[in-house]
């Protein structure tokens, strides 16, 4: 803009107001393009891929709200077996389709009593029935063939026969090792069911979506016992926990649109410290944010909770049954960002200066607790105390309205609370343990579009919970859910614990020792 002179005033103190206007006016300006370059550099860090068209998201939109409407209805006729059998014999259900002829078969015999049960008599064989189960084991597809003798008492000729073979879910021919397949592939590898359906046919095994939409369903309701049980031991039996949250888009029924649900977790892992109880990772499901879930989540629980800077946590530390610990990640990721974007040296050193402490931790990594709050004491403190008193001394030069002083403020408004590991050697600086949980749910958010439905969003966190629990406990997690669907419905409700992914042993490894 140019400046005709003849418009200024001649008065000097008039003068001064416009310089002065000016430049504050420059200040604002510089700081917008601050946030505006910074914005841009984040957005072009985060974008990767390649964008769908918006017919095949659709499409894809719609295959999995199907899924998930299967899904939910198979979840509630598991859960509720008695009116399942009236519906199902109610409902006129097209024939199943055999089984492919191709696939190798394997025979399980389940012979009849050596005597009859009614008078004792000597039995002959009759003849049998057969019961055909799609299963899979790594790699390929099997069908096993439950042949159950029948035989009839040469003395009072009753009839006597094995029982039917137990199924992994009600009135379903998935065997559980097929089951465990198809969930893992789905919240572990983040395949869809369309997609794995379209797998499965290039393999001449024709499954519809609806089929499996319904053993997803079905499986989740016959491990929620577990599940509920494994939940109670990580938040009543942790000192510490690491918690987080993940948005998931959510269909909202009858719109054709979505809204935000989200997806907890609460994590422990003694790992660090050699600690004695077994890391475990718990998901829950929500349709919203509100701190009244958290609240919910962790009624049980007394100790520490490490996790962002989340306002939603803030009433759970008003109580004073949870402390709070932050986060040096989330705290050091916010320098990082400006550097990015900026290249400022101040934001440079703020990341030099954190980076000695994790130096300290790298030192200190599965020493005993009281040992790491003692060299916590002795090098990390003097560390965080010159990084406070530099930070101090910054932030007055900085643009109130900049990216940077964001991040200063962020970091000493947190002090208390980033430090405290420092006067307890059982937590961490950060809490990436959480993170790491939610790194599956991010993945497969992006391959599924959306849960389909809050029930969906409650299945996923069931299955979340086993799998993730189960990797951190070094196994993988197929085998150990293989094992635990086909023992699950007949295992004793007073040992379920048993089943517990750092409990667990394989029925083959149990009966050898």
């Amino acid at each position: 803009m140019v400046v005709d002179p003849a418009s200024l005033p001649d008065d000097v103190d008039a003068l001064k107001r416009i310089i002065a206007g000016m430049a504050q006016d420059a200040i604002h300006a510089s700081t917008v393009i601050e946030k505006l370059r910074f914005e841009l550099a984040r957005l072009k860090r985060a974008q990767f891929g390649i964008s769908s068209e918006r017919l095949s998201g659709r499409i894809d939109q719609l295959e999995l709200a199907i899924e998930t409407l299967e899904s939910d209805e198979a979840e509630s006729l598991a859960a509720a077996p008695v009116v399942a059998e009236a519906i199902e014999s109610a409902a006129a259900k097209p024939a199943r389709r055999p089984l492919p002829e191709h696939l190798p078969r394997e025979e399980v015999i389940h012979p009849g009593p050596c005597a009859c049960p009614d008078c004792g008599g000597m039995l002959r064989r009759i003849g049998s029935d057969v019961t055909e189960t799609l299963d899979y084991v790594p790699g390929r597809f099997k069908v096993l063939r439950h042949v159950r003798e029948a035989f009839s008492c040469r003395a009072c000729q009753s009839v006597v026969q094995a029982p039917a073979p137990h199924h992994a879910i009600a009135r379903g021919r998935a065997g559980p090792g097929l089951l465990a397949h198809i969930v893992v592939a789905k919240f572990d590898d983040h395949l869809p069911l369309y997609r794995q359906a379209e797998i499965y046919a290039r393999e001449g095994v024709q499954l519809e979506t609806s089929t499996l939409s319904g053993w997803v369903g079905a499986t989740a309701a016959a491990l929620m016992p577990l599940v509920t049980l494994l939940r109670r031991d990580v938040i009543e039996g942790s000192a510490v926990l690491h918690g987080d949250d993940t948005p998931v888009p959510v269909l909202a029924p009858g719109t054709g649109k979505t809204r935000t649900g989200r997806l907890w977790t609460y994590v422990r892992d003694e790992r660090p410290y050699d600690g004695k109880r077994p890391p475990a990772a718990v998901f829950f499901a929500s349709p919203d944010r509100k701190g009244e879930r958290p609240v919910a989540h962790l009624a049980g629980f007394s100790g520490v909770l490490q996790a962002d800077g989340y306002a939603g946590f803030n009433s759970l530390y008003d109580t004073g049954r949870i402390v709070e610990a932050a986060c040096w990640a989330h705290t050091r990721r916010k320098f990082f960002d400006v550097h990015a974007a900026t290249g400022s040296p101040v934001a440079h050193e703020a990341l030099e200066r954190i980076g000695a402490l994790y130096d300290v931790e790298r030192a200190i990594h599965g020493k005993p607790p009281d040992e790491r709050r003692r060299e916590r004491q002795a090098s990390s403190m003097p560390i965080a105390d010159a990084l406070h008193t530099w930070a101090q001394s910054v932030l007055p030069q900085l643009s109130k309205g900049s990216e940077l002083a964001a991040a200063f403020r962020y970091m000493l408004g947190r002090w208390t609370a980033l430090t405290r590991a420092f006067d307890d050697g059982r937590l961490a600086l950060d809490n990436n343990p959480a993170e790491r949980a939610l790194r599956g749910v991010a993945i497969g958010r992006k391959n599924y579009l959306f849960a389909g439905s809050d029930r969906g969003a409650e299945r996923a966190a069931t299955l979340y919970t086993l799998i993730e629990t189960a990797k951190l406990n070094g196994a993988d997690p197929e085998a150990y859910l293989r094992d635990v669907i086909g023992r699950i419905a007949d295992h004793p409700a007073r040992r379920l614990a048993d089943l517990l992914p750092w409990n667990w042993w394989p029925v083959s490894v149990a009966q050898a020792a």
